[in-house]
């Protein structure tokens, strides 16, 4: 496993390529990422289980979102069933995608014990029962302590399982094998994912603006379409991820590492 250490700047054209290649399939990539929104909220209703295995597929969704990716860079439409590509690779990597998506589940529950452990009293928070975003909620919900420490913790479990889910599928590394793998690549390119990060924070910024400026125009009454919007904003960033996978580990004897064959 060679890691291909990028410049910095890399990390804007991955942003680049993620917009672009989400305008080739822009119905196909933001109707599988709608369709994973709604498999987790779905599950999430299941009593006392749904919440974790929602959280559990999210590697193997991130897989499929990568995917069909691949497939719209090639001028192809990405079908419904690249969604699942994790659970058609055979019953090994399907073991190792599902313990994966365990390992995620539990990373994720130590970020939200750890949040916990500092979040402040919701008695100190402006009421939101009007269903208005006022600049004072936001300044309160940014000076909570958890937040920030979540926000923290986190960053290490993104990038370890950053790369991993295509490492486990198409390279064939272990579940901790390729945690240790994608931590050391993200580190190694930790200047294009700086680029990277801010790329996309000035496009959803520039997205707001738009919307703030078309609300003022109409005055008001964009509601109903802004939960859509920010999926759709969702669904181009997750259509990035796959550029900065691929530019992360040099190629053993292909352009691109090769699925392996679905039964």
């Amino acid at each position: 496993m060679k890691l291909n250490i990028v410049p910095a700047s890399t990390g804007l054209t991955w942003v680049r390529q993620g917009v672009r290649t989400f305008f080739r399939q822009p119905l196909a990539m933001g109707g599988l990422f709608f369709m994973f929104m709604a498999a987790v909220s779905i599950l999430s209703l299941v009593p006392l289980v749904g919440t974790a295995l929602s959280v559990g597929l999210v590697p193997a969704a991130t897989l499929g979102l990568m995917a069909a990716t691949r497939e719209a860079e090639q001028g192809r439409f990405p079908m419904p069933s690249t969604l699942i590509l994790a659970f058609r690779g055979g019953p090994e990597r399907t073991r190792a995608m599902l313990m994966l998506g365990g390992l995620y589940a539990i990373g994720l529950l130590v970020v939200l014990v750890a949040a916990a452990l500092l979040a402040g009293s919701a008695d100190t928070l402006p009421d939101a029962g009007s269903g208005e975003v006022t600049p004072e909620m936001v300044q309160a919900m940014m000076s909570e302590p958890g937040l920030w420490l979540a926000m923290l913790v986190y960053l290490p479990v993104m990038m370890a399982f950053w790369h991993a889910p295509a490492l486990v599928y198409w390279r064939g590394v272990s579940p901790g094998k390729s945690l240790f793998f994608s931590l050391m690549a993200c580190w190694a390119n930790k200047g294009a994912l700086f680029f990277y990060a801010i790329g996309w924070g000035a496009v959803f910024m520039i997205a707001g603006l738009l919307v703030g400026l078309l609300g003022a125009v109409l005055g008001g009454g964009l509601s109903a379409v802004l939960y859509p919007l920010v999926l759709l904003m969702a669904a181009m960033f997750h259509t990035s991820i796959w550029f900065s996978v691929r530019d992360s580990f040099q190629a053993e004897g292909a352009d691109s590492p090769a699925p392996p064959s679905n039964p």
